[in-house]
């Protein structure tokens, strides 16, 4: 049986609460000792860099995948178990998903909020079923489920589309959620 991968969408900064760096510390370590490896957007700064190299210190099998014009922006992080250089962000996106059994979204900016409707939004279309989840540190995630409600109550999606994804206090709590 090959390895599960857990993608993981998160900021390429750290923010402004410290609890977000640890919970991409704890992930990260928490995805090498379950045997998960590590998918995600192959950037060495922010929450990124930290799920990476945590994952890489606690002996994890990392890969990431960058498009060309991220590269020094992002700071690729070369030294992974796979490195892979996209020409595009939506190539980027893809292999991303094609490469995972499931997705984590740890706090992030636009790009991790992109990242999280379109995968939502395929599963709401019925084009996968794995699961994701959002590790909803300090609260972070609230407002984004508050105008998931908001839509709901405008009449923009129903109620299912918020059994689509879960919600998680914490990494390890994300972890089990994950399995």
């Amino acid at each position: 049986m090959s390895q599960r991968s857990i993608c993981v969408f998160c900021g390429a900064s750290d923010g402004v609460n410290p609890a977000f760096g640890a919970a991409a510390d704890a992930f990260g370590a928490l995805l090498a000792q379950n045997n998960l490896r590590l998918v995600y957007g192959a950037g060495d700064v922010g929450l990124m860099g930290r799920v990476a190299r945590a994952s890489q210190s606690a002996g994890g099998n990392t890969f990431g995948v960058i498009p060309q014009h991220l590269i020094n922006w992002e700071v690729g992080k070369s030294d992974l178990t796979t490195y892979i250089v996209t020409e595009t962000m939506h190539e980027r996106k893809k292999v991303m998903f094609m490469n995972a059994d499931a997705i984590a979204v740890l706090p992030g900016g636009a790009g991790s909020l992109d990242e999280f409707f379109e995968v939502l939004t395929w599963a709401q279309l019925g084009l996968h079923t794995k699961p994701i989840v959002l590790i909803n540190i300090a609260g972070y995630w609230d407002p984004l489920i508050a105008l998931l409600d908001h839509v709901i109550a405008q009449g923009f999606a129903r109620e299912s589309v918020k059994t689509f994804f879960k919600t998680a206090a914490s990494p390890e709590d994300a972890l089990s959620l994950l399995s």
